[in-house]
């Protein structure tokens, strides 16, 4: 269920402020997402794995420590994230 090591220098790339940037919340919050969205994928075939439930419920309070940081640091680049991971907020 994690994400492949091409899967996440991937988002790296894409998100990095600046080469070899790989601890920003840009990055994090999309890798984050990424495995949020993988780990719903596989609770909607498996309803009863409550452990990876579990491991969901943590990823979307980092992710959504990360959003509230990033949004009173940086409104701009808070929206920016938001529009192209597509998140509801």
């Amino acid at each position: 269920m994690a994400l492949s090591k091409d899967n996440k220098k991937a988002l790296v790339e894409k998100f990095a402020r600046f080469a070899g940037d790989t601890g920003s919340p840009e990055v994090q919050i999309a890798i984050l997402t990424a495995e949020i969205n993988e780990l719903n994928e596989h609770l909607q075939v498996h309803t009863h794995d409550f452990h990876s439930k579990r491991g969901l419920f943590m990823k979307i309070g980092r992710r959504r420590n990360l959003l509230k940081y990033l949004k009173n640091t940086d409104a701009s680049r808070y929206a920016a994230l938001i529009n192209e991971l597509g998140l509801r907020r």
